[in-house]
This record gives C-alpha cells, sequence and structure tokens, in this order.
C-alpha cells in the first residue's frame, strides 16, 4: 500500500494520521509532535481499542490487549493475537512463550523494555484459533497508526500467520525466512513465534540465525 492510500484509508476510519520525524523534518509546514502529544496520542488509541466492536471478538474477549513497551523503541514485534494468559493479563507474549521471546530478544542484547510488542488482533480468538480476515481487517487500522506512532527501525513478524497477513502472501515460513521484506518502507524480518519453538526445541539454531540476521540489518539502518 502506497502512503497516500494509507492515510486515505486512516482518515476514512476516522483516525488521527500522525506525520513521521522524517517528513516533519522535509516539510516547512508539518511540526513534530511532542512528548506530551505523543503520550495522549498512545492513551487516546489505547482507549479506542478498548471500547471497539468492530468485530464479534467483542463478545468473548476478558479484555483487549493493546500492546506493551518503549514508546520510542526502534525495534517493532507483531505476533499474531492474544492467547489465553493474554487475555487474562492484558498483555502480549505472556506466559512461558513470553519468556521464551525475553530471552530471544536478550541474545540479541535487547531488554523487553527496549523494544515495542504487538499483535495483529487486540482480542483473543475462541480457542486460539487462526484469525479471521474480517478479524484482521477490522484491526489493522489500529496496528497501522502504532506503526505510524512509534517509527520504529526495524519490524520483526513473529510466527508464520503474522507474516502471511502483514506481508500479504501464502508462502510458507521458510520461504519468508533469512529474507529482508518491506512494510511500508521499514525493514521486516520473519522469526519463528516462540510457542512454535517450546515444541521444535531443535528449530532454536534457526530462530538464533533469524535473530542474528535481523540484528545485522537493523545496524545499517
Amino acid at each position: 500500500m502506497d502512503e497516500a492510500t494509507r492515510l486515505q484509508y486512516l482518515q476514512a476510519m476516522g483516525i488521527d494520521v500522525w506525520v513521521p520525524r522524517h517528513q516533519a523534518d522535509s516539510e516547512p509546514m508539518a511540526t513534530e509532535t511532542s512528548p506530551t502529544d505523543s503520550h495522549h496520542a498512545w492513551t487516546d488509541l489505547q482507549h479506542q481499542v478498548s471500547q471497539c466492536h468492530a468485530c464479534e471478538l467483542c463478545k468473548t474477549r476478558t479484555q483487549t490487549v493493546f500492546g506493551v513497551g518503549n514508546h520510542h523503541a526502534t525495534w517493532l514485534l507483531i505476533g499474531e493475537a492474544p492467547g489465553q494468559n493474554e487475555d487474562l493479563q492484558g498483555e502480549p507474549f505472556v506466559g512461558k512463550a513470553g519468556q521464551l521471546l525475553n530471552e530471544m530478544l536478550r541474545a540479541i542484547g535487547l531488554d523487553r523494555e527496549q523494544v515495542y510488542i504487538a499483535n495483529m488482533l487486540k482480542c483473543r480468538p475462541p480457542n486460539n484459533r487462526d484469525p479471521q480476515a474480517d478479524e484482521v481487517a477490522a484491526c489493522n487500522g489500529f496496528l497501522q497508526q502504532q506503526i505510524a506512532l512509534l517509527q520504529p527501525k526495524i519490524i520483526l513478524a513473529v510466527g508464520r500467520i503474522a507474516a502471511q497477513n502483514l506481508l500479504k502472501t501464502q508462502q510458507p515460513l521458510s520461504r519468508l525466512r533469512g529474507t529482508q521484506h518491506q512494510l511500508d518502507g521499514i525493514p521486516l524480518v520473519v522469526v519463528h513465534h516462540p510457542a512454535y519453538l517450546l515444541r521444535s526445541l531443535t528449530e532454536k539454531a534457526k530462530a538464533w540465525e533469524d535473530l542474528q540476521f535481523a540484528w545485522s540489518i537493523y545496524q545499517t539502518v
């Protein structure tokens, strides 16, 4: 999706459009968002998510799972959807999968508090089933605004379903790994989901390769 189409889409949904910092530097009429404004923007967006009834998942959720992390992070991790633990605690990637994700981040010198973690869906699908197309579409505006507010230097698509939806492809994870993709001009790297790694311990070596690849790209951005 080109920038003009994306902005038109966000405006049509009634979502405030935030000008990326590099645009603010190059356009005399634009003004950079102050830290206070940025905080209000995040708070307002989280409130919008908490009140969302755009799809049927609002009827089965315990609470919405907005996202967590540093609002000035240069790394953005995007997963698929909240699971049972996330639905109960209101935070993405908790439990054993979250602990492994924390270890994966520490392996490349990052703490969980240094990155921002979100999911495509802000509500848990019943029985942890795969997200449906209409649910992804209903939440897409929220995710796009999170990306616009954060302006990350690199995005990690965590797991097959997140990668396929973000990249609009049906290619298997094995084909998507090890390649630098782009999401609205931001480098994107696909990594294994930690829940999968907990079931397939022999794949952890591949996860380490993915993280090293992502780090090498980040250093060139």
